[in-house]
């Protein structure tokens, strides 16, 4: 018998796609033996220290599962890129016959085991739980605080992230971050401390390439897989990809003033990649909502460096106050998406630019980060 905690999308895939299978949720928990040691394949939302996870073992994850039937994967993760650049490798791969999902999309057990080649985004919750599937090619985005109040601290955060190399095997290879360069793997290391780095080490040109920061590390990460892979580098190809809305998606207000929705940056080194392509503009910057527990600092230091106002939204609105005045930052406390608008809007003007690009996740007031940026293009447009 194969028990699944959780009854969402990942533990339904399981239920469909193998036999003599239970799920279980907390309503279960008086039907739950916990002396069992059944496979228990944990979703990836439920935290480790939910009771029926402390409760349970032979803890694995739907990557373990389906492992032994994985064909050649490639695994994606990071903090933030790591949607972008899965599907950037997908769009360049496809035609090799590759297929996608993981995190995003299809979930693992429901992916087609007879593609050539696994593109898999993976989250840290999923590999907290992974004990024995690995990639044949693992891509590790730089990581930053998120999901603290999940792993319990960042140093558990970043372990989940680093766990995917523990049981890769001499001939694979793993594109990471410098700050890693000493983690132990009998994968072949690539490493990297930005952009620049990554188009020295794949004799890339910048040039052909129509993205910039923060797309543009995911578009040489999708491109140095190709490379590895089938030694091409399809410039053309790659400048194809459209990215998702919600990414620093710039617009015009009738009034010709740019206006950028970046609600998908729910953390802050999103925040911080975003703002450095507009580091030489004057700044109002939307900002605010359930950040997690993660430590703003950072990007109240870079704020610093940056001719900025800050307009504060939801659950947090009281640490950026705190965090502002520390820092001698001009702020204004608006905790809704609507007022904040209004104000911007009063200042301003076709040199500067509004962003909203919160630092923090969406779900304090709204049902997603998609529908907090379709507000927020709603209420620019509506401007008279």
């Amino acid at each position: 018998m194969i028990r699944v905690l959780g009854k969402g999308v990942t533990a339904l895939a399981i239920k469909e796609h193998y036999d003599d299978v239970v799920l279980y949720d907390e309503n279960d928990f008086n039907t739950y033996d916990t002396n069992s040691h059944d496979i228990t394949i944990v979703s990836p939302g439920i935290p480790p220290y939910n009771r029926m996870v402390q409760d349970a073992n032979n803890i694995q994850s739907d990557y373990d599962l389906v492992a032994p039937s994985m064909p050649y994967s490639i695994w994606i993760s990071g903090t933030n890129g790591k949607t972008t650049t899965t599907q950037m490798i997908q769009h360049l791969l496809a035609s090799r016959g590759s297929v996608y999902g993981g995190n995003i999309g299809v979930p693992v057990t429901a992916l087609d085991k007879n593609a050539k080649i696994w593109i898999l985004e993976t989250s840290s919750f999923t590999l907290h739980y992974t004990q024995t599937a690995k990639p044949n090619l693992y891509i590790l985005l730089p990581i930053s605080d998120d999901h603290i109040s999940w792993h319990g601290s960042f140093e558990e955060y970043e372990n989940a992230k680093l766990k995917a190399m523990d049981n890769m095997q001499e001939g694979e290879v793993a594109i990471i971050p410098s700050k890693y360069k000493d983690y132990p793997t009998s994968a072949f290391k690539i490493t990297y401390e930005n952009s620049e780095d990554l188009l020295t080490y794949f004799e890339m040109d910048r040039s052909k390439l129509i993205f910039k920061e923060p797309f543009l590390m995911d578009a040489l990460l999708a491109m140095a897989v190709d490379k590895i892979l089938f030694d091409e580098t399809d410039y053309d190809k790659m400048n194809q990809f459209k990215i998702d809305a919600h990414k620093v998606e710039e617009f015009y207000d009738n009034k010709k003033r740019v206006w950028v929705d970046d609600s998908k940056a729910t953390n802050l080194d999103a925040t911080l990649a975003a703002l450095k392509s507009y580091e030489n503009k004057k700044i109002y910057l939307l900002i605010g909502g359930d950040d997690k527990g993660a430590n703003l600092t950072p990007l109240f230091e870079f704020f610093n460096t940056l001719d900025i106002h800050l307009f504060a939204i939801g659950k947090n609105c009281e640490t950026i106050l705190e965090l502002s005045k520390r820092y001698n930052i001009k702020v204004t406390r608006c905790d809704f998406l609507s007022k904040a608008v209004t104000l911007m809007d009063q200042i301003h003007d076709e040199k500067s630019v509004a962003i909203l690009s919160p630092a923090a996740a969406s779900l304090d007031q709204f049902t997603s980060y998609k529908q907090r940026g379709e507000e927020f293009k709603k209420l620019v447009y509506s401007l008279s």
